[in-house]
């Protein structure tokens, strides 16, 4: 569940909530003195390189694969 930032427009108080992304609206059309704040996009990323998230069967597919006539493929270890 999403979390979501609002201000009252009445006292100026801004808080969070946790719902549905299907009651948001409902709850800005109950709520007419809340609106809704932008907030900041959490984003995931990763650590490191494919070289340190594969195991040696991945070196063994491409070792297979530079075999090919034509291929430019080269084993990482």
């Amino acid at each position: 569940m999403p979390t979501y930032k609002f201000q009252n427009t009445e006292t100026g108080e801004v808080f969070e909530k946790w719902m549905y992304m299907s009651d948001r609206l409902s709850y800005l059309e109950e709520n007419p003195h809340v609106k809704q704040m932008p907030t900041i996009l959490n984003s995931v990323s990763e650590v490191g390189d494919f070289q340190n998230k594969t195991d040696g069967g991945w070196n063994e597919v491409l070792h297979k694969v530079s075999k090919v006539p034509g291929s430019v493929v080269k084993p990482y270890k």
